[in-house]
C-alpha cells in the first residue's frame, strides 16, 4: 500500500472501560476494542462493518478521542493524534469532524439551522457574521435552501435534519469525515438520498471518510475498503470487490448470508445463518472471540488468538482454518 497516499493511520488502537466500586477497585471489565490497525487512503472511504456491540462506534470515537485510548497511534500529518494536547490538538481536530446516528441529538434545538451548522466556526474564533454566510453556503450545499435557515431542528424530518448534520461537519472544511451510522435510522427511500449525497460531497469537497454501518448493501455503495469487525477485533480486511466476491471468514459469510437481499439475482454464498447472541465483552471467549457461534472451530481456536494473514492481494483475515500452505495453495 503506498504510504504517501495514507492520510490517517491507527495503529495498535486499543480500548478496555473498567467498572470500580467504592473503594476504587475495579470490579468488571469490558474490552471493547483490541489491538486495531487500519489506513484512509485520501479522498477513499474506509467502510468499518459488524454487529452492534461489535466495537465500531467506540473505534471512531477512540480515533476522534472523544474517548482516551489505553494504547496505539492515531498518525495524521505526522502527529499522533492521542499523544497531543491543547491548542494543537484543538487545531488538528478541525480536519476530522463526525456526522452521529441521530441527528437530532446531535443538533442543539434551540438554536436555528443557520446557527446549528454556523456554531463550530464561532467556536474556533469566527465572527457572527462570517460563521452565518458559510453557513448557507453548506446547508445550500446539502440541499437545505436558504429560506428554511431560520427554521429549528424539531421542525424537521429525520432525513433533513441529517443534512443539517453533515452540513455542520462539513462547515470547518474537514479533510476527514467519519460517518457513523450516519443513514441506520432513516427510512430507505431517505437512505438512499443521504448516501447519494454522501457520494457527491465527497467528490465536490475531496473528502477521505470512514463509513461505518451494520448494513452489508450500504457498505458495499459506500466504501472502497471493508474492515469486519466482531467483538472488538478485527477479523477481516479487503477491498470492497475482494471482500463481497469472496469473504473468507466464517463470520463475514455469516453475516452475507444473513442479510436479506431483493435482488433474486445476487449470489447465494456458500456458509450458515449467524444465530445466536455476541458473548459478553465482559467476558469473552478465550482464543478466537467468534469460536462460540462458528461451527468450523477447532480445538485450537479455544486455545490461541488467530492472527492476520494474507490471504489475497491486500485481504487479510484472522482465521485458524488458513494458514501458510492454504495460502500458498489458493495462489497456485
Amino acid at each position: 500500500m503506498d504510504d504517501s497516499n495514507t492520510i490517517l493511520e491507527v495503529s495498535h488502537i486499543s480500548k478496555t472501560f473498567r467498572s470500580k466500586n467504592i473503594f476504587g477497585r475495579t470490579t468488571s471489565e469490558v474490552s471493547a476494542v483490541n489491538d486495531v490497525s487500519f489506513r484512509l487512503q485520501k479522498q477513499r472511504t474506509f467502510g468499518i462493518v459488524g454487529e452492534s456491540g461489535c466495537g465500531k462506534s467506540t473505534l471512531a470515537r477512540l480515533v476522534l478521542r472523544l474517548i482516551e485510548a489505553d494504547g496505539g497511534r492515531v498518525m495524521y500529518q505526522g502527529h499522533n493524534l492521542l499523544a497531543l494536547g491543547g491548542e494543537e490538538l484543538r487545531k488538528l481536530r478541525r480536519d476530522i469532524q463526525m456526522v452521529f446516528q441521530d441527528p437530532f441529538s446531535s443538533l442543539n434545538p434551540s438554536m436555528t439551522l443557520l446557527d446549528n451548522v454556523a456554531f463550530p466556526l464561532w467556536v474556533n474564533g469566527t465572527s457572527k457574521q462570517d460563521g452565518r454566510i458559510a453557513a448557507h453556503r453548506y446547508l445550500e450545499a446539502v440541499g437545505i435552501p436558504r429560506s428554511s435557515a431560520e427554521r429549528y431542528p424539531q421542525s424537521l424530518s429525520g432525513g433533513q435534519r441529517q443534512r443539517v448534520a453533515i452540513a455542520r461537519a462539513l462547515v470547518l472544511e474537514p479533510k476527514i469525515v467519519i460517518a457513523d451510522e450516519a443513514v441506520s435510522a432513516l427510512d430507505k427511500s431517505i437512505q438512499a438520498q443521504a448516501l447519494n449525497l454522501f457520494h457527491e460531497l465527497q467528490q465536490d469537497f475531496r473528502l477521505s471518510m470512514i463509513f461505518i454501518s451494520h448494513d452489508l448493501h450500504v457498505v458495499e455503495l459506500m466504501s472502497d475498503t471493508v474492515m469486519v469487525m466482531y467483538l472488538g477485533m478485527v477479523v477481516e480486511v479487503a477491498s470492497v470487490e475482494d471482500v463481497y466476491a469472496q469473504p473468507y471468514h466464517p463470520y463475514t459469510q455469516a453475516l452475507f448470508k444473513s442479510t436479506p437481499s431483493m435482488d433474486v439475482t445476487h449470489k447465494k454464498l456458500d456458509g450458515f445463518k449467524l444465530s445466536g447472541e455476541l458473548p459478553s465483552p465482559l467476558n469473552p471467549p478465550s482464543g478466537c472471540r467468534f469460536r462460540t457461534r462458528c461451527p468450523m472451530a477447532m480445538e485450537t481456536c479455544a486455545e490461541h488468538m488467530p492472527e492476520l494473514i494474507e490471504v489475497g492481494d491486500g485481504h487479510t483475515v484472522a482465521c485458524h482454518l488458513y494458514g501458510e500452505a492454504d495460502v500458498a495453495r489458493r495462489a497456485i
